[in-house]
């Protein structure tokens, strides 16, 4: 519970070169690149919440408190990755050299490679080794600045498996600091054993009683489909969302990443949450996202290691749709775990802005998981969900790629993560936690198969 793990005391942070008081989320358009700036700051937490911030001249009496000195450095809110298909097990290294040496993905796969080889290794494991392979992975993540991560099951591919995956995200949840989201994916792809009898698939894991089940017992909040040539129709893609709605689920979506089928246009219909990928986007798309509020969540991660076309970030900003960043991380398409490194490449790559970066990490990031009203923002009330950097400003943190420049994690006003003077590596204890329901009413062959 994130009640129970909050820090009961009061801690402030001064010596704040750089404060970006990011705003609560969503943010569209002009909103995402002009961030309030504070320079010479304060920062003042209590009960696991922000209390106050502003400049250091203004700072309240607080009396006897613990004290964290910034040392000049720039303080975000902690970052948010809002779609990973973490947990897993396994890797495929060998398929990517074979990628690199210009073997397709569909030839990889007809020689028993892809996602396949995942959904074995997932199936074979235990939930116990589930766990413990993805600790590190997390421990990693929030050494990078990351207090929030969605998790997404999907290589499972039955109903055994795929609640498996979800079970073990709550443990994951449970025993490290950073706070996991969970979406079910059963329509992820179809395994070798539903060869050609993609709809009989759909009803094995997305029956109503399956759906039902997950919601009633707290395993996931949101589900997820894959829909996109070569995996599910965009009415195989209805049939199982419209079904989690009616279990109390809510809706994100895979889509327009490899063509353009109508995907989009769904996720709108449906008023999902967050639509992902985005890559083949077309203008009657991005209407029928900015006309439900959908969260455009995009992956550029995926596009660097396939070596494939971004999505046009600049004109989903441009078309006021407010612009989420995350890794994908999974070990087919995106094996990449730093989500700095994904907010490198949308600068580098994509031509977004520092401060539109940010906001893309934070903010939309927290609205992306319908979390916005607590997350992703220096607000007062809002968690204490915070990154400290050592760059005194943005921009010089993003002018120095590859170099970790997150000096010390806080989740919900308790240190997390710090990184020692001498470079090496000190971890606040882990953090057991049970947590509250969070708004309880609430081609195959293809290379974004993951």
């Amino acid at each position: 519970m994130v009640d129970q793990i909050r820090q009961s005391s009061t801690l402030l942070i001064d010596d704040i070169g750089t404060l970006v008081a990011v705003p609560a989320g969503p943010l569209a358009g002009q909103r995402m690149r002009e961030l309030p700036v504070i320079r010479d700051a304060a920062l003042l937490v209590k009960d696991g919440r922000i209390a106050w911030f502003g400049p250091a001249a203004d700072t309240p009496a607080v009396g006897d408190c613990r004290r964290l000195s910034a040392e000049g450095g720039c303080l975000i809110p902690g970052l948010i990755d809002p779609h990973t298909h973490i947990p897993f097990v396994g890797e495929r290294s060998g398929e990517f050299e074979r990628r690199i040496a210009g073997e397709s993905y569909l030839s990889i796969m007809r020689s028993g490679g892809g996602i396949r080889v995942t959904t074995q290794a997932v199936r074979q494991a235990s939930e116990a080794e589930l766990v413990e392979e993805n600790l590190p992975r997390l421990a990693r993540m929030l050494a990078f600045g990351v207090t929030t991560v969605e998790c997404k099951s999907g290589y499972g591919l039955t109903p055994e498996h795929e609640l498996k995956q979800l079970r073990a995200i709550r443990e994951l949840d449970r025993r490290q600091p950073i706070e996991l989201v969970a979406t079910y994916l059963g329509a992820h792809a179809l395994p070798a054993e539903f060869e050609g009898r993609g709809d009989e698939f759909i009803e094995s894991v997305a029956s109503e009683e399956l759906l039902s089940r997950i919601a009633r017992e707290g395993l996931a909040r949101f589900c997820d489909v894959f829909c996109d040539r070569g995996a599910f129709s965009v009415e195989q893609a209805r049939r199982v969302l419209e079904r989690a709605v009616k279990a109390g689920l809510k809706v994100r979506l895979h889509a327009d990443e490899l063509a353009q089928i109508g995907a989009t246009r769904l996720a709108g219909e449906l008023k999902a949450v967050s639509a992902d990928h985005l890559e083949m986007i077309d203008d009657a798309g991005i209407a029928a996202l900015r006309a439900a509020g959908t969260i455009a969540v995009v992956l550029p991660g995926t596009s660097f290691f396939l070596g494939i076309e971004h999505c046009d970030a600049r004109r989903l900003i441009q078309a006021g749709l407010p612009v989420a960043l995350s890794t994908d991380c999974n070990p087919g398409s995106s094996m990449i775990e730093s989500l700095p490194l994904i907010m490198n490449i949308a600068c580098c790559q994509m031509r977004m802005l520092p401060s539109e970066v940010l906001s893309a990490v934070t903010a939309n990031a927290a609205a992306a998981l319908e979390l916005h009203d607590r997350l992703g923002a220096i607000a007062e009330g809002f968690d204490a969900d915070l990154a400290l950097l050592d760059a005194p400003t943005l921009p010089e943190w993003f002018y120095t790629p590859g170099r970790q420049r997150v000096r010390t994690v806080i989740k919900c006003g308790r240190i997390a993560y710090e990184r020692a003077p001498e470079g090496s590596v000190r971890r606040g204890a882990p953090q057991r936690r049970t947590r509250r329901p969070r708004h309880p009413e609430r081609s195959e062959g293809s290379p974004g198969e993951r």
